[in-house]
């Protein structure tokens, strides 16, 4: 196997800023340092496992028909050449139709180097047409991110660097 990534805590202060943005003020600075200091970084359940299992940072529950956004705290450091797909774990996509808003979240190698510090984050709805709500306790696991090598055309010249992270590429000509 290739050592290729590693995963990391945003700092503290990145990860109080966007947990206030997804949750307002349902929770104390208290209760945001406390889901901070126990967040599990991603991991593999099994030694052939594919993918690295991401755990919920805080007790979370989703109404059929509800969107969460999920300020993960981790961000991952990646070799150049790699990336990092997000998918919903799929026991939880086959019992709830739970689903990543944006169906597979990619995670660009430079997006470490990004003003935000690379935080990674979730959006997903319970689409059940079963009326079940999922109640995801904390260091659940309920996204999974999978490395892939790519390649680029023989034609590639593009040297432009990121800062950003959703939608911060699609504006170049």
């Amino acid at each position: 196997m290739k050592r290729i990534a590693r995963f990391e805590k945003v700092s503290y202060d990145r990860f109080c800023a966007d947990w206030k943005k997804c949750f307002g003020d349902q929770y104390t600075e208290n209760e945001i340092r406390a889901i901070h200091e126990n967040l599990k970084l991603p991991a593999r359940a099994t030694k052939y496992s594919a993918g690295y299992d991401f755990f919920a940072p805080a007790d979370l529950t989703f109404r059929p028909g509800e969107t969460i956004r999920i300020p993960t705290g981790v961000r991952v450091y990646m070799e150049p050449e790699w990336v990092l797909n997000c998918y919903p774990r799929s026991s939880l996509g086959f019992k709830y139709r739970l689903q990543l808003d944006n169906t597979v979240g990619i995670v660009d190698s430079d997006y470490y180097w990004s003003d935000n510090e690379g935080h990674i984050f979730a959006k997903l709805t319970n689409c059940t047409n079963e009326d079940k709500t999922l109640l995801l306790q904390a260091g659940t696991g309920f996204m999974q991110g999978i490395f892939l090598e790519y390649g680029i055309t023989m034609d590639d010249d593009v040297d432009t660097v990121r800062n950003g992270g959703i939608g911060s590429t699609s504006t170049r000509n």
